[in-house]
């Protein structure tokens, strides 16, 4: 007897079959694009975990054997002696922080501009989504002197002004919303309308039908991008580099210590370090993406699917 479990394996065959046979020559093409471009993210990967285990002999004579001894002293003198403890810190809070209020601020003007007519509504949006369009290397110069002019704010200047985390912060929120909103409109067009009216009817505020009805409806959605967004800012470099460009080390980010790192790599020699940082600044992503990738991929599929 054929157990319901057998049918769905059997079904979900027979459609990879019939896809197969639809696609012709071009399936094994994909299979063979997808294999190299695995090879191509896998192997840089595992060499730098390699070599942040190895000695400097290690690394610069046989480049692909394996350790002798795993030499676990790299990272602690690449998290003591080179900072990255505190660049790791640092990262933590801003990428948080900015995740944080991208997905607020970005999540109820995708909801507002998506479920709500008014005049200037598709103007709105289309503002929102030009800005996928608009390298932020054009703007690191006038963003430079905003952030600049934002720092002689009375009260709050010294808080969001250049070569502090919150104008930081601020540029990572602004910088991540069109995405963020052109992502999250879409799939807020998807859901139901019956569910939020009769909350309306039973006498529901709309910020209340918002975080209470809405947001959960649209969390395989909301999961996707916040992963997306905290890849994207955790990864910046160039914002960084312009924001917090002062003398004090003190608050710059994992990207602009591992380049420092790599600077000094150059006079030191201590690459086994810099590989070991460089491990370090690898090894949450893998962990968050690795977590969160059905989530991801749900995401992506609802709101294909919708």
């Amino acid at each position: 007897m054929v157990t319901q479990a057998e049918k769905v394996r059997l079904s979900r065959g027979a459609a990879r079959a019939r896809r197969r046979l639809s696609l012709g020559p071009l399936s094994g093409l994909s299979h063979v694009a997808l294999l190299v471009w695995t090879v191509l993210v896998v192997v840089p990967i595992v060499w730098t975990f390699l070599a942040s285990v190895k000695s400097e002999d290690e690394i610069f004579g046989n480049a692909w054997a394996l350790p002798e001894t795993l030499r676990w002293d790299n990272w602690a003198r690449a998290w003591e002696q080179a900072s990255v403890g505190r660049y790791m810190l640092n990262s933590v809070v801003v990428v948080a922080a900015g995740t944080f209020g991208t997905m607020l601020f970005g999540s109820m003007a995708a909801y507002v501009l998506a479920r709500y007519p008014f005049r200037g509504n598709r103007a709105i949006y289309l503002l929102f989504v030009s800005g996928l369009a608009f390298p932020v290397y054009l703007a690191l110069t006038p963003l430079f002197f905003v952030v600049q002019n934002m720092g002689h704010l009375p009260l709050i200047g010294q808080f969001i002004g250049l070569d502090t985390r919150g104008g930081l912060v601020l540029v990572y929120i602004a910088y991540s919303l069109p995405f963020t909103v052109f992502f999250l409109a879409a799939f807020f067009r998807t859901l139901p309308h019956a569910v939020a009216e009769a909350a309306f009817v039973d006498g529901a505020s709309h910020s209340r039908v918002f975080f209470q009805i809405m947001v959960p409806m649209a969390r395989p959605g909301i999961v996707s991008i916040t992963i997306f967004n905290v890849l994207g800012q955790w990864n910046q470099y160039q914002i960084p580099l312009v924001l917090l460009s002062g003398q004090s080390k003190d608050k710059w980010v994992l990207t602009q210590g591992i380049a420092d790192i790599s600077t000094a790599a150059g006079y030191d020699a201590d690459w086994a370090a810099l590989f070991a940082a460089l491990s370090m600044a690898i090894l949450p992503m893998l962990i968050v993406y690795t977590i969160f990738q059905r989530q991801i991929q749900a995401g992506l599929t609802a709101g294909a699917l919708k």
